[in-house]
């Protein structure tokens, strides 16, 4: 019975350092990962950082100007383009399609309704006593 007892005990000393050690690797493959991600993270955000840096070098107005002269051909600004504000054409009134339909089937006109029609008034009831 002793010894049964005793291989009882080593084996579940043994079980017992299994769980212990699966939970440390375990545990050590998280730590990893961890780390792992926060590698990617950073290697991220440098790239949008050089990202952002290379859209501010794209975007400059004198590299973009530069650009325009060198391609789009322009005719330079000439004095009779330069005018008030005043002096340009009205734009044209938005027209409301449906709103004008709904005027044409007159159903923009007042409606009678019970409240506008003059009910008599009601004599109050004597309170019951």
């Amino acid at each position: 019975m002793i010894r049964l007892l005793n291989i009882l005990a080593v084996v579940a000393l043994v079980g017992a350092a299994v769980y212990a050690y699966s939970i440390k690797y375990a545990t050590v493959f998280s730590a990893e990962e961890i780390v792992k991600l926060k590698h990617e993270i950073r290697a991220k955000q440098d790239r949008i950082g050089m990202l952002r840096a290379e859209w501010a070098y794209l975007v400059r107005p004198e590299r973009i100007q530069a650009l325009a002269d060198k391609l789009l051909d322009l005719a330079p600004i000439g004095l009779a383009q330069i005018v008030k504000a005043d002096d340009l054409p009205a734009k044209a009134p938005r027209v409301d399609s449906i709103g004008r339909k709904l005027e044409e089937l007159g159903l923009f006109e007042p409606t009678s309704t019970p409240k506008d029609a003059k009910a008599p008034a009601a004599t109050p009831a004597a309170p019951a006593r």
